[in-house]
């Protein structure tokens, strides 16, 4: 029996491959590491569910695809109109509920999302990011705050890593230098013909990092 930690390096070439996908259609402001760690997280929990007979690549397409989707509507599908799911909603913008017969803040639900998503709701999402990047960072999303997330998660292995590993860590993740720079800083080589100097050390320490958050994630209180 295949353990998530080995397919670990095809779980993040899938990952890899999705990524243009996210930059393309999804939310600029988020970065694509933060969606890589959430949605390892998810295929980590969902492991039991491939079936180990066949070829892990198209499970995990798919496995990405539908996160990406669960993530965008998460993002903004909690912000349309309560109007629309309303039975008194009478189209465009009528109302057989409120006085006024449109829908307005006389009704308790508009008045709630008007106050607290209404904001969100506004921004077009087809204009450019340049137009809208104020209210993008400042918007509310009582889903997930990747930064505090991050933050919490980045705290935790300062704690429980070497000072080294850490060092790496914030190489890799936060500053997202390549593996090859990290190794050198660090002073790794290899005896390996075709092999990039440090080639296994950081592929141990991406392992150890990986099993640190999947513990974090498991034991504190993090999302």
């Amino acid at each position: 029996m295949l353990k998530f930690e080995d397919k670990l390096e095809q779980i993040e070439s899938a990952l890899e491959k999705k990524r243009n996908k996210w930059d393309l259609d999804a939310v600029p402001s988020v970065d694509y590491d933060d969606i890589k760690q959430i949605i390892m997280t998810h295929i980590y929990k969902k492991w039991h569910l491939w079936d180990q007979s066949k070829p892990i690549e198209p499970w995990l397409s798919r496995v990405v695809s539908n996160q990406f989707k669960n993530l965008l509507r998460n993002h903004y599908g909690n912000y349309v109109r309560p109007c629309l799911r309303c039975p008194f909603n009478q189209g465009l913008d009528s109302c057989e509920k409120t006085k006024s017969g449109i829908q307005d803040s006389s009704c308790s639900e508009y008045r709630d999302w008007e106050r607290r998503k209404k904001s969100a709701y506004d921004i077009k999402l087809a204009v450019t990011i340049e137009n809208h990047t104020n209210e993008i960072h400042q918007r509310e999303d009582e889903n997930l705050d990747l930064e505090l997330a991050t933050e919490k998660i980045s705290k935790e292995l300062k704690v429980q890593l070497t000072d080294k590993q850490y060092t790496a860590f914030e190489m890799l993740f936060v500053k997202n230098y390549s593996e090859e720079k990290v190794a050198a800083f660090l002073g790794y080589k290899t005896t390996e013909k075709k092999r990039s100097a440090g080639y296994k050390q950081i592929k141990n320490l991406k392992k150890i990092f990986q099993e640190k958050v999947k513990q974090i994630l498991e034991y504190k209180d993090i999302l």
